[in-house]
């Protein structure tokens, strides 16, 4: 499957990592970064719709996808945010657009609360869906995050034990987070679905997504306390979306955790499970729409 016309594919390679990506429409550039355990496809319902308005640039991160695999480290320093989010920057550029605005969810959001940290003139407007801070959560967890959470602490555990247990069936580990996290009755495009699983079952993916998760326990949280010293903050607008059936409503005043972290922020819940754009396409097209086309 890929994105239909306008989108065209190529791949550029960055720090030594091919970006696979398709990239379409005009006006003013807008990256969307895809979440766990999906790829750019995930903003199929989306992407062409917003081709209308901007140029919309969607690829797949390091580690996922078609995208580059690189080795990990024993520090999970090649799969961390700042290198994602270097990534983006390096991609962006090299398209022509030293300066841009972002979307992202799930693990893709986590890229963008670091990339709106570490390059804060290249990013003009930011979105996060579905996640509250990464150290926030950390700094707060308890039985109930735990327990619906507990894919963190699973695929974090070290000597390839995740790994091993998932790659013995990674199409019913996907297909089930898929089933756990949106809200009942969620219906998703079984050829999307499909070229999920077909990215996420080499042992190389299922590998490379554990490191992500493992950098986010280690060295994310690393970088996080050192900006939370130096009273570093998302600097541009930030929206904040969420669902209203999910994890994160359900635990956090999520625009108060937000407010912490960024000085201009605004967000809405709608109403589905934690897979926004693809359970409220048309809620998150309209959303999108109206905060990246202010001035």
């Amino acid at each position: 499957m890929k994105l239909p016309e306008p989108f065209r594919y190529r791949t550029i390679t960055v720090d030594g990592v091919d970006i696979n990506l398709a990239e379409g429409g005009a006006g003013q550039p807008l990256l969307l970064l895809h979440g766990y355990p999906q790829t750019h496809l995930m903003w199929h319902q989306i992407a062409p719709a917003l081709a209308r308005e901007f140029r919309v640039i969607c690829p797949d991160l390091r580690g996922y996808g078609d995208s580059g695999k690189p080795d990990s480290d024993p520090d999970h320093r090649a799969y961390s945010k700042r290198r994602m989010a270097a990534d983006m920057v390096s991609v962006m550029a090299e398209l022509g657009y030293p300066r841009f605005s972002v979307a992202g969810h799930d693990r893709g959001a986590r890229v963008v609360h670091r990339l709106c940290l570490d390059y804060p003139d290249q990013v003009e407007r930011a979105c996060v869906m579905d996640i509250a801070p990464t150290l926030h959560m950390f700094e707060h967890t308890d039985q109930a995050f735990a327990t619906g959470y507990y894919h963190w602490f699973f695929l974090i555990q070290p000597d390839g034990l995740p790994e091993r247990m998932i790659g013995q069936d990674p199409e019913y580990f996907l297909r089930e987070k898929l089933r756990r996290w949106s809200a009942p009755g969620a219906v998703f495009d079984e050829a999307a679905v499909a070229d999920y699983v077909r990215c996420f079952a080499s042992p190389g993916a299922v590998h490379a997504s554990c490191e992500d998760y493992r950098a986010a326990a280690s060295v994310d949280l690393e970088h996080d306390r050192e900006d939370r010293r130096a009273g570093h903050r998302v600097s541009c607008p930030l929206l904040v979306l969420w669902g209203n059936r999910g994890f994160v409503h359900r635990t956090y005043d999520v625009l108060s955790v937000w407010r912490d972290y960024g000085e201009e922020v605004s967000g809405i819940a709608l109403d589905c499970g934690h897979f926004l754009p693809e359970e409220a396409p048309e809620a998150v097209q309209d959303e999108l729409r109206r905060f990246f086309s202010a001035t």
